[in-house]
């Protein structure tokens, strides 16, 4: 009688082994994590391939508890209200961002002075020297964001249907800047009408002539196609800064260590691989722009340019800034 019994449920058990679904006897998967990043750039930027290159580094390492999406040009929302999504629980949850940041943290406003950092190295070395903690540091506890590396940007020009050389040539010129109020002390200082908007909506600005001319580095002069509106790229070279790679402190905290772990590697190796396209990128984008039809105008009265701004600025700098811009004005950064 016990074989036979025996004999049963060996059968039994044999049943259900070919007939029950595979996922009957797998171990749960637990929590799957989402991450929104958001960013303004176009598919062709780097920022944007470096976002790809995060997606894939996180998603092949942790095992399907992580699911990352990007979404380029602004689809979430501008600058400013993708910085009010993370704020206050999404849908964003990770972005690259910089001066638009100090209606939140003032002290990123430092970002948006003009002529204060004189070289891609001096840059690398504030980012990360006692300026670059102290601004991660207000943006954990002033915003709720994680810091989790950082993108150098080029030089910032101006573009317009004139050439730019003289500080008188900016006299009534109405061009587009960022959401700063550095940024439009600057240009006021210039004798320019500054009139900021988010990036998306300027090439459609510049077409109906609601502005003149805009300011940004080479690279976001390519993404957007400016050329296609503006004859003349004049190398003012008024403002280096970089943007932060920032991710939503309380998404980050909600995830095991080993995730935690992950995503903060991921942001380093991000930074690295961005800035090697960075780099390479600069040397051919005077060429491409050239091509594309615009006058690359360098013979740019820069030291002019500066005198009249920083003049300007250092009386209107608002206190949570002055200390910071003291810093790197001393070197000891």
């Amino acid at each position: 009688m016990k074989k036979i019994i025996f004999s049963l449920l060996l059968a039994l058990a044999a049943l259900c082994a070919a007939g029950s679904p595979r996922s009957s006897f797998a171990a749960p998967v637990g929590r799957v994590f989402e991450i929104n990043v958001s960013h303004h750039t176009g598919e062709d930027n780097s920022w944007h391939r470096a976002c790809v290159f995060f997606k894939q580094y996180v998603e092949e390492r942790a095992g399907g508890r992580i699911r990352v999406k990007i979404y380029p040009g602004d689809q979430i929302g501008s600058e400013v209200e993708t910085i009010h999504s993370i704020l206050t629980g999404g849908p964003a949850d990770m972005t690259l961002t910089g001066e638009s940041m100090q209606s939140v943290v003032p002290e990123m406003g430092i970002l948006a002075v003009p002529y204060l950092i004189a070289s891609s190295e001096e840059l690398n070395r504030v980012a990360k020297g006692a300026v670059g903690r102290k601004l991660e540091e207000l943006l954990a506890a002033k915003a709720n964001m994680t810091v989790l590396g950082y993108f150098e940007r080029g030089a910032r020009n101006v573009t317009a249907n004139r050439p730019i050389r003289k500080t008188a040539d900016m006299k009534g010129l109405k061009i587009r800047v960022t959401a700063s109020k550095v940024t439009m002390t600057a240009m006021s200082a210039l004798g320019a009408s500054p009139m900021p908007m988010p990036l998306s909506e300027v090439q459609d600005a510049l077409r109906r002539g609601t502005v003149e001319a805009q300011e940004n580095p080479l690279a976001m002069v390519k993404t957007m196609k400016f050329y296609e509106t503006q004859k003349y790229l004049s190398k003012t070279e008024h403002l280096r800064s970089w943007v932060y790679i920032v991710i939503s402190k309380s998404k980050l905290d909600a995830m095991p260590e080993d995730l935690r772990n992950l995503i903060i590697e991921a942001g380093k190796e991000m930074q690295r691989v961005e800035h090697e396209m960075f780099v390479k990128e600069e040397e051919d984008l005077e060429s491409f722009l050239e091509g594309e039809g615009m006058t690359i105008v360098g013979d740019v009265d820069r030291k002019a340019f500066a005198a009249a701004t920083l003049r300007d600025m250092e009386a209107a700098l608002p206190p949570e800034v002055r200390p910071l811009y003291d810093l790197i004005r001393s070197g000891k950064y």
